[in-house]
């Protein structure tokens, strides 16, 4: 006869999360700050008695000329045009590193966020056509459809559930599959005209870029200047240049290190231990960075830069508008300002979590760790938060000034929306729900015991 007896609890350890994404998560962070300030800053300053001094430093022109050539952009165009490019590299990146070494190589780990996220641009959109169908205010379709990483990630980070980081990392794979969707869609809907002349120049540092991949160049330089050339190609062309950040961001190399490339490192180090002469210093040197990928390095140096000074001065150059009695009047009752509230806050709430749901229901992929149903409710509300990528479509979408205000009025009501009642959702779930990995809450959690058959006697 048998008797069950209790064996070894079975214990389950979930894989850590890459060091490289807890570093952008951070970064993402702490820029959700800056961003929040320079937004402040900006609707301050333009709705005090100084606001004609904010329209006229954005209109400010600055430019460059060497010889006959030469550029003259206003200091709003040099922000959304030239600073944000580089916003946009670091985006695209962060899209090469998860697609070669991060959580969008596995199919299963990212179907859910990526089809999350396909519903976070198609419902928004659906519902922002619905108010505004048949007027001129339909071009504006893309403003809803893009998440705020910054916001995201900072508001999570303060007001979230204990120990995020599955959490995060669901919602930073779901923002970067976002990220793509809007990229594409101002790509492929918001060029208004095109230049086949500079388009071919584009075409041609392309090319260029993806010959020095092949001849392994690991040196940042000749891609740096690739960079510039191709972003005053896509600048001539009348496609909007901060799309050339995305190219270069895709388009370096983000291999991982060699074996023999580490190996070089060590022997390299061994022999400055020995003899520290600045020959052989340099030549580490020289060994260490060329065993590191040069997106790696490239995305280290820029991320910061981009988190506390690009996006928050996006924020104080395009956030400022105005909220006297009559233009709030006019908003209130504008099928676009309403349409972009709703559509923010109610479409990428429906889109993300019944298409995320779907996509675990059907087999397809699962949540990563523990991250629960109520806590993907709460990310999709808080997905809502549309403010940097959406404020900048606002721009392109509309010729029409009192058109680009209602909409921003209403980006700015649906993320304000979306922020309030994401955080409060995933505060109250989040003391419900537990959310805590292993790493940062000590040892694993034991599995109920399973039967454990005793040898028969």
């Amino acid at each position: 006869m048998t008797t069950p007896v209790p064996g070894p609890p079975l214990r389950v350890r979930l894989p850590a999360v890459n060091p490289a994404v807890l570093r952008f998560l951070a970064n993402e962070a702490g820029s959700a700050v800056f961003l929040l300030a320079g937004t402040v800053l900006a609707l301050v300053w333009a709705n005090s008695p100084w606001a004609d001094t904010y329209t006229s430093l954005w209109s400010t022109t600055a430019g460059f000329h060497v010889g006959s050539i030469g550029l003259d952009l206003d200091l709003h165009h040099w922000v959304n045009d030239a600073a944000m490019a580089v916003f946009f590299l670091v985006v695209g990146l962060e899209i090469n590193r998860e697609v070669t070494s991060g959580e969008l190589r596995s199919r299963r780990t990212v179907a859910v966020p990526a089809l999350g996220a396909l519903g976070g641009l198609l419902v928004p959109a659906l519902i922002y056509l619905a108010f505004n169908a048949g007027t001129d205010a339909a071009h504006g379709w893309g403003i809803v459809m893009s998440t705020d990483t910054a916001f995201l990630v900072g508001i999570l980070a303060l007001f979230g559930p204990a120990c995020p980081d599955r959490l995060r990392l669901f919602l930073l794979t779901l923002a970067i599959v976002d990220d793509i969707g809007a990229i594409t869609v101002m790509a492929v809907f918001y060029t208004k005209h095109v230049d086949l002349v500079a388009l071919a120049l584009a075409g041609l540092v392309v090319v260029a870029i993806l010959a020095m991949r092949w001849l392994g160049v690991w040196q940042l330089a000749p891609y740096v200047l690739a960079a510039v050339a191709l972003w005053l190609a896509v600048q001539s062309s009348g496609v909007h240049p901060t799309l050339a950040g995305v190219l270069i961001g895709l388009l370096l190399p983000s291999r991982r290190s060699r074996r023999e490339e580490v190996e070089d490192v060590v022997r390299f180090a061994k022999r400055l231990a020995h003899d520290t002469s600045a020959e052989r210093e340099h030549l580490t040197e020289l060994a260490a960075r060329a065993a590191v990928p040069p997106s790696d390095r490239l995305q280290r140096v820029l991320h910061p830069w981009s988190a506390y000074v690009v996006v928050p001065v996006f924020g104080l150059a395009n956030a400022g508008v105005r909220l006297d009695p009559e233009t709030l009047r006019s908003a209130a009752s504008s099928s676009v300002t309403i349409g972009v509230a709703v559509a923010l806050v109610a479409g990428n709430t429906i889109g993300i979590f019944g298409a995320s749901t779907l996509a675990i229901r059907v087999g397809l992929g699962v949540l990563p760790g523990r991250v629960r149903y109520g806590h993907l409710l709460g990310g999709a509300v808080l997905a809502g938060i549309g403010f940097t990528i959406s404020l900048f479509i606002a721009d392109l979408a509309f010729t029409d000034a009192a058109l680009v205000e209602q909409a921003k009025i209403g980006v700015l009501a649906g993320s304000l929306v979306a922020a309030v009642l994401g955080s409060v959702l995933l505060r109250i779930l989040g003391e419900r729900l537990p959310l805590c990995s292993p790493e940062s809450d000590g040892p694993p959690p034991s599995l109920p015991p399973r039967p454990w058959v005793a040898p028969a006697t």
